[in-house]
């Protein structure tokens, strides 16, 4: 084999090892173990971070009571290490079906057996201060989501946070 030709395969040998190794890093469209997400105890009026695989509602930080739900946590500073500054856009929580089969699906490593449509109908949505659940199929659900998304007063655009 001369050199040019050794050159190559290990240029392609490489190749393939690095889209392995990035696959393999991505889980093949899965989250990683311990990546975490915010959830906010309704209760307790807090938020927490858990595993962001968690189906909600899950167990909150005070009590059994499954009364914690994913939080889309915002930064009205536009810096995210700022705590003071995080708030709450929206929360999220699953139907029981669809909470079931999310979890049957994680446990089996299955896909979900639910279409994507379908499952829009069993997640539900919510500001803080309002009382009622919205599908995500609601007419006009995009004001809920994107509230969150406009220059505060001092001109700043919010941020969306991670743990």
């Amino acid at each position: 084999m001369n050199r040019t030709a050794m050159q190559k395969a290990f240029g392609l040998a490489f190749l393939f090892a690095a889209a392995g190794w990035l696959l393999w890093r991505q889980g093949w469209g899965r989250p990683a173990p311990g990546e975490k997400g915010f959830f906010y105890d309704a209760s307790a009026k807090q938020i927490f971070v858990a595993d962001r695989t968690a189906v909600p509602p899950i167990r909150g930080v005070d009590g059994p009571e499954e009364d914690g739900f994913r939080a889309v946590v915002y930064s009205v500073t536009g810096k995210t290490g700022d705590k003071a500054s995080w708030r709450v856009a929206y929360l999220e929580r699953c139907s029981p079906e669809l909470k079931a089969k999310m979890e049957a699906a994680q446990k089996s490593g299955e896909a979900l057996a639910m279409g994507r449509m379908e499952a829009q109908g069993h997640r539900f949505v919510r500001r803080i201060e309002d009382a009622e659940w919205q599908p995500m199929t609601a007419p006009g659900i995009e004001t809920v989501l994107n509230a969150w998304a406009v220059p505060g007063p001092d001109g700043v655009t919010p941020v969306l946070c991670t743990p």
